[in-house]
């Protein structure tokens, strides 16, 4: 808290001169409100999938036309994220170019992006980390609530850096309206949601409202409430391998201990202990001058869930039910001073700091094991002006974390983590060719402190200095299209799960094991991309290659070693053993979204859209990458007036066989979905109906991604309404 305040103090001190030169009772927003496109304005004759090439991108330093960004980008906002809300972030974006989901359950379910996950994707809420242990474990939920957001915008590539170099694989920046960037124009706005999804009879409405008190102070006050019963899927529970195994069981010996193996295989259509209940509060306040803001808020995130089971396939297997209570508290800073030109053109200040825990709850509600998190993150940039074609911007990040667990399944130590980011942007504007380069230096210190004396932990301090650096250029060949290349050489400091794990995880259903004397991560990575963007017609595609040293991986090995490990303690090990390893490693793919409009007929155009995406994940000597999402195609057909907008579209994924040795294959699938959103009010974009069909064919989905996915399908068919409010 002391660093908050102090960050508090210094952003105060830059706003007060822009708050006693704002000019008159008629104060205009910061120049950043303006730039963004309306979130619920209708495409123009585009789909609403995909790329949208005429918007800014917010997250960065410079804010971007998305056409001029070199990396491959994507946002998120109005119908298309009403069509494709869902609970958690990583469900809401998983018919994104490029991106995938974890899919541990319909509420924990985290981004996946080129492949990378936990530790090297970045889920920022308004440009800071969400600060809670999503990254820990996949059955843990990410603390964003996705029906609050505004817009979401995915930034893949080098440029993603900017916010850590544990950004390997992408940024997914959540951005809502809790702290106010503008003053409403007849001095209040409010906007809510509310939907049914038939298959978790999920019920859940949220709303933001802000009012002006005066001409410059803003108040916000926000909140939402999700229900869901446990998830219908397209057939039975298990697949057909995981079934014949526990057919087996029970055709075999078993103990009175062992559950009933012929339930198990027999269970069909609803997915058990899939159930969420989530509520959230917030308010905030903003002094909005012509010259700069200064906003604060305060957020409470409350969630108790189910996590879908692993059953027990085998006689004297484990087989839990987790069931997670989760409590966040988070207070928020922003702060941004145009500066009125000179070298500088904006200063920004970002900060956050949350106290989080969550009880891993046993079948008589008693808590099994503990998790708590305490952290702070800062960001402050310093935005050039423009000067004959050279832009660019500069700052430091700062990020705290205190991480503790306690009970019979604490895997890690009490540790702490502090890591301070020095950072750079510069842009080069020639005409048709644009230069870019970045350059980021972090200092990293993992600290491990067990409790009670813990011989299994390792006890001690890591420091590692990393430096990253990207490079880029990028030419307009033609009016609206533009080739790219990227180069980056990037360091990554492991965390403290991949330092510091030693103990049983009933979650993932492992035993982890990491290493303290692990060194940095490096890679390097090329990347080319390709914008077009006509009228009528636009296409966004980008390839890449990445390739590791000291890249960590987890991978099953003898239980002898886990075994070793236990042993200072006294304690079994009755988990598969899995260890965090260093080897070179190889990722290379692409991904691709294109829009063409065939037709128009009166005030209603005709559009068809695609996208596709592929990774091939190597680890050098060994094989495959394990939970590499395979590749993917999706294709619509789109109609859009005013009023109305109707879409079909189908999605296919296919069989990924590249497998690691402790994985099973994943068969192949195909999602067919149907929506038409209404728009009763001409003129008006802020009142909406739309309803959707999604798995119209009830088919049996499973994301090889997932480390349930032999348990736990996706969601078979579900009718959704949803209804849009905004004034």
């Amino acid at each position: 808290m002391r660093h908050l305040f102090l960050l508090s103090a210094a952003t105060i001190a830059l706003a007060l001169p822009a708050v006693a030169h704002a000019a008159g009772p008629d104060t205009a927003a910061p120049a950043d409100t303006a730039k963004a496109a309306p979130a619920d304005a209708p495409a123009d004759g585009q789909s609403t999938t995909g790329n949208h090439g005429d918007e800014i991108v917010v997250t960065g330093l410079l804010n971007q036309s998305e056409k001029d960004v070199l990396a491959g980008t994507s946002i998120v906002s109005g119908e298309e994220l009403t069509r494709d809300l869902r609970p958690s972030i990583g469900e809401t974006l998983a018919r994104q170019p490029g991106v995938s989901a974890t899919s541990f359950g319909p509420t924990a379910s985290r981004p996946i992006l080129r492949g990378f996950q936990g530790e090297r994707v970045r889920v920022l809420t308004d440009g800071i980390g969400s600060i809670d242990v999503s990254n820990t474990s996949v059955d843990h939920a990410v603390v964003i609530n996705p029906l609050l957001a505004e817009r979401v915008e995915v930034l893949r590539g080098p440029s993603a850096l900017l916010y850590g170099s544990s950004a390997i694989g992408g940024v997914v920046n959540v951005i809502d309206t809790r702290i106010p960037r503008s003053v409403p124009e007849n001095g209040y706005r409010f906007d809510a949601i509310g939907s049914y999804g038939s298959a978790a009879k999920e019920r859940s409405v949220g709303g933001a409202g802000d009012v002006a008190v005066t001409d410059k102070l803003v108040l916000h006050a926000d909140g939402s409430y999700l229900k869901s019963d446990d998830l219908h899927v397209g057939g039975y529970v298990l697949t057909p391998e995981a079934r014949a195994q526990a057919l087996a069981a029970a055709a075999g010996p078993t103990t009175p201990d062992d559950p009933d193996f012929a339930a198990t295989a027999a269970l069909k259509n609803t997915l058990p202990n899939s159930f969420a209940k989530t509520w959230t509060a917030g308010v905030g306040a903003s002094i909005i001058t012509d010259t700069g803001s200064l906003g604060i808020s305060y957020s409470h995130y409350d969630s108790f869930y189910g996590v879908p089971i692993r059953y027990a396939l085998a006689s004297g297997e484990e087989q839990e039910a987790p069931r997670l209570s989760l409590v966040q508290n988070r207070f928020d800073l922003r702060g941004e001073v145009d500066t009125g030109g000179g070298f500088l053109k904006q200063i920004r200040l970002r900060a956050g700091y949350a106290n989080y825990r969550h009880f891993e709850l046993e079948e008589d509600g008693s808590i099994g094991t503990a998790f708590y998190n305490k952290g702070i993150e800062g960001r402050l940039e310093l935005v050039q002006a423009n000067r004959g074609g050279w832009s660019g911007a500069s700052g430091v990040q700062f990020f705290n974390r205190d991480f503790n667990v306690v009970g019979d399944e604490a895997f890690l130590p009490k540790n702490s983590t502090q890591q301070i980011g020095l950072f750079t942007l510069q842009q080069f504007d020639f005409g048709a060719l644009r230069a870019e380069g970045g350059l980021r230096y972090e200092m990293t210190t993992q600290q491990a402190n067990p409790i009670d004396g813990d011989l299994r932990f390792f006890s001690g301090k890591r420091n590692f200095n990393a430096l990253s650096g990207s490079a880029g250029l990028s030419y307009a060949l033609a009016d609206g299209v533009r080739i790219g290349v990227n180069l980056s050489r990037t360091e990554r400091a492991p965390s403290a799960e991949e330092l510091f794990a030693r103990g049983g995880h009933a979650g993932t259903q492992s035993w982890e094991l990491g290493s303290p004397d692990f060194g940095l991560e490096k890679s390097w990575g090329l990347e080319g991309s390709l914008h077009v963007h006509k009228d009528g017609f636009s296409l966004d595609a980008s390839a890449y290659y990445n390739w590791f040293s000291n890249y960590i991986s987890e991978n099953q090995v003898d239980p002898a070693i886990c075994q070793a490990a236990a042993a200072p303690s006294g304690r079994d090990v009755d988990l598969p053993c899995f260890q965090f390893q260093q080897a070179a490693a190889r990722y290379y793919g692409f991904e691709a979204d294109a829009s063409f409009r065939v037709a128009k007929i009166g005030g209603t155009a005709i559009n068809v859209d695609a996208l596709g995406d592929y990774v091939h994940a190597n680890i050098v000597d060994e094989g495959p990458v394990p939970r590499i999402p395979p590749m993917r195609v999706l294709g619509g057909i789109e109609a859009q007036s005013d009023r109305v907008t109707g879409r079909v579209e189908a999605e296919h994924v296919f069989e990924q066989d590249r497998i690691a040795a402790f994985e099973t294959p994943t068969s192949d699938y195909t999602l067919v979905n149907a929506s038409i959103a209404f728009r009763p009010i001409p003129g008006n974009q802020k009142i909406s109906l739309l309803l959707s069909a999604n798995n119209i064919f009830d088919v049996d989905a499973r994301r090889h991604s997932s480390f349930l996915k032999d348990f736990a399908p996706l969601a078979g068919r579900d009718l959704r309404a949803t209804v849009r409010v905004g004034f």
